[in-house]
């Protein structure tokens, strides 16, 4: 539950934003006002050791004697002693306060920004990924820069009043409003509020639930690395502690882009969690976490994002590393790098157990052929019995993408009964149409909708596995081995004036060039053989001989095969592929009986569904590959048989004498 006046304050600020209608645009709102919130809080949270934390910047030489003028910059030790000193993880050299700063108006702008250059280095890192001075510039030429930090001023958020938690929740809100606000370019970087809330429930389900609620302290750690603004790790954070409010929860997460990591760092640096558990950086290639592992790991990363620019890095770590690093199972195309976050974030998983929500779009699902980088890393999710399951989302449910998205839940310790078995569940039809559409989403979940999904995905093997929206299913049921059907080469070779063409023009100097009598005596013949066929045209150069064969060769089902080293040649006009499910238990068996069973069930595919065809077909089992994908539609695919003609026609007359009688009262 939210704390008790937290809309309040919500409310207030929202009004404040009002004042910024006409300097600038509604998607701007949130850059200006987030970092005010900050900067108000950390005015408040300060305020008791303000004096304490300027006498020992003094004392250690990060202040000069007259209390104003900076002196060193502090390092590491002095860092720590100023953080000590203010009780906080962040600290300010500057005297002055938010009510002392609008004592002069005139010279405001020049004193918020100096009041922002003496915070520590951690939080004044975070404003200046904001770009607040070029904000506060602008305010400042508008006219609205004292109206607006008057209002905050306004603002009690003194930690007496407003908690961490209550200021986290403050924070989160406004973001999630002024992310709606902004409508096409919220997407990107925030995940709307009910999807968070659905993943948590994936996750705290069962058994881990059970070992939640039952521990009376439990410390659970949570890791997103594609954090945007920070609200899977919030959320979780909220889902965790308010199943057991005694827990201790350490997020941990990684933003590449400089603003949403701010907003990010701002919601923790607001809750008392240390900065460095949230990184700025691209976690694919510069990972801050390295060696650590964690309980919870959610994601939203970017849907077809195009990879290639920092590709070489990935290769590199996969080639150099293989198993032993995080792409060991291989690498997607370069035009969506989804899946690499995914196997990050198994990489990150605990021996112990741990679980993965993963927000995900519907091409990770079947993109690839078989043996391709994407079909090779769902062989080996599955293959490790990772994939506990896979939801699929209503469509419309993001900001900037009407796209199909499904969430996949992993886990390297399942409960016993759901081992070897992967559970489906379509909740395509259980979203609800906004009033008001928010740039592309139009749908929501509604918290019963939530409950629904979680009850159908925790029962799926018991007490709802009759229900038409949930499917239980073993790995090998998305596997299949795609083989290459062969049949033989049948070829005649006529002479043909096409063919003729290709031939050498004959030149006075000594070249291979055939007598022009030799080539008018071959138009029109026809032979058994590409042998026969060159041994008329001895002159030839090996170039023009194969040019030449290759022109007179006509496909011919009734002329002899065409042998070579014993065996039958194979016609690649004819080949063919197909796809032959795996048996049973596939991935249960070693290399040796992988391959013998995979053998056999292709021979019998052969005897009972394409010998009946073609006779003189076979198989060519060295060029069998394992191919995985999921195709969730079909799973849930229900036939609809058309209506019966007759009352099809039956409507139509039905249309027709309506209209002839409109037509008739018109007088037509």
């Amino acid at each position: 539950m939210a704390p008790v006046g937290f809309s309040d304050k919500v409310a207030f600020v929202w009004k404040v934003a009002d004042k910024l209608r006409g300097t600038f645009k509604q998607h701007e709102y949130g850059s200006v006002m987030l970092p005010l919130l900050v900067l108000r809080r950390m005015d408040a949270v300060l305020a008791p050791t303000r004096d304490a934390v300027i006498d020992e910047a003094v004392r250690v030489g990060a202040l000069e004697p007259d209390r104003k003028t900076l002196g060193q910059a502090p390092d590491g030790g002095i860092d720590l002693l100023l953080k000590r000193a203010a009780g906080q993880r962040f600290y300010s050299l500057s005297p002055l306060t938010f009510p002392t700063m609008l004592a002069n108006d005139k010279e405001l702008a020049e004193q918020l920004a100096s009041y922002i250059r003496r915070l520590s280095p951690d939080a004044y890192a975070v404003l200046e990924a904001y770009n607040v001075d070029d904000k506060i510039a602008r305010m400042d030429r508008a006219g609205i820069l004292y109206p607006v930090l008057a209002d905050f001023a306004d603002l009690d958020l003194r930690p007496d009043f407003v908690s961490n938690e209550a200021m986290g929740y403050i924070f989160e809100e406004l973001l999630r409003k002024f992310s709606e606000m902004s409508n096409e370019t919220a997407g990107e970087h925030y995940t709307p509020r009910e999807v968070i809330d659905l993943m948590v429930a994936l996750l705290l389900q069962g058994r881990t639930h059970d070992e939640l609620t039952q521990n009376p302290k439990p410390v659970r750690t949570v890791y997103d690395p594609a954090a945007g603004t920070g609200g899977m790790l919030m959320g979780a954070l909220h889902g965790i502690t308010e199943a057991n409010p005694d827990a201790t929860v350490k997020v941990y997460g990684q933003e590449l882009n400089a603003e949403t990591w701010a907003i990010a760092q701002s919601d923790l640096m607001l809750q008392d969690t240390d900065p460095k558990q949230m990184a700025h950086g691209n976690s694919l290639t510069d990972d801050a976490f390295a060696g650590q592992s964690f309980d919870f790991l959610l994601a939203n990363p970017p849907y077809g994002v195009n990879w290639k620019a920092y590709a070489k890095k990935i290769e590199d770590e996969r080639d150099k590393l293989g198993f032993t690093g995080r792409f060991g199972a291989g690498t997607p195309r370069v035009s969506d790098g989804s899946l690499l976050f995914l196997q990050h974030m198994i990489a990150k998983m605990k021996p112990g157990g741990s679980r993965i929500g993963i927000v995900l779009s519907g091409s990770p699902l079947f993109s690839g052929a078989a043996g391709s980088g994407e079909s090779e890393i769902r062989r080996w999710i599955l293959e490790n019995d990772w994939l506990e399951g896979i939801v699929a989302l209503p469509d419309q449910m993001f900001y900037n993408t009407g796209i199909s998205t499904y969430v996949w839940v992993l886990s390297n310790s399942k409960s016993d009964g759901m081992r070897g078995k992967v559970r489906l569940i379509d909740a395509r039809e259980l979203g609800s149409k906004m009033r008001k559409s928010l740039g592309d989403k139009r749908k929501e979940l509604t918290p019963d909708a939530i409950t629904q999904i979680a009850q159908l995905y925790g029962g799926a093997a018991d007490e709802f596995a009759d229900d038409a929206k949930v499917k239980v299913l073993p790995p090998e049921a998305f596997a299949f081995q795609r083989v290459t059907v062969e049949r033989p080469l049948r070829r005649r070779w006529e002479v043909t004036p096409e063919a003729l063409s290709l031939l050498p023009e004959p030149s006075p100097l000594p070249e291979p060039s055939p007598p022009p009598e030799l080539v008018e005596g071959l138009l029109g013949r026809t032979f058994a053989s590409e042998k026969t066929l060159l041994a008329e045209v001895k002159h030839l150069s090996a170039k023009d001989k194969k040019a030449f064969a290759k022109a007179c060769a006509i496909a011919d089902p009734d002329a002899p095969i065409i042998t070579k080293r014993g065996g039958a040649e194979p016609d690649p006009d004819l080949r063919d592929q197909e796809n032959i499910p795996v048996p049973p238990g596939f991935f249960d068996l070693d290399d040796a009986a992988r391959a013998k069973v995979l053998t056999q069930a292709a021979e019998q595919h052969l005897r009972d569904e394409i010998h009946p065809y073609v006779p003189d077909a076979w198989i060519d089992h060295a060029k069998t590959k394992i191919g995985v994908e999921i195709p969730f539609t079909r799973q849930f695919y229900v036939y609809q048989p058309p209506r019966p003609v007759a009352e099809i026609a039956a409507e139509i007359r039905d249309l027709e004498e309506q209209i002839q009688g409109w037509m008739q009262g018109l007088g037509l």
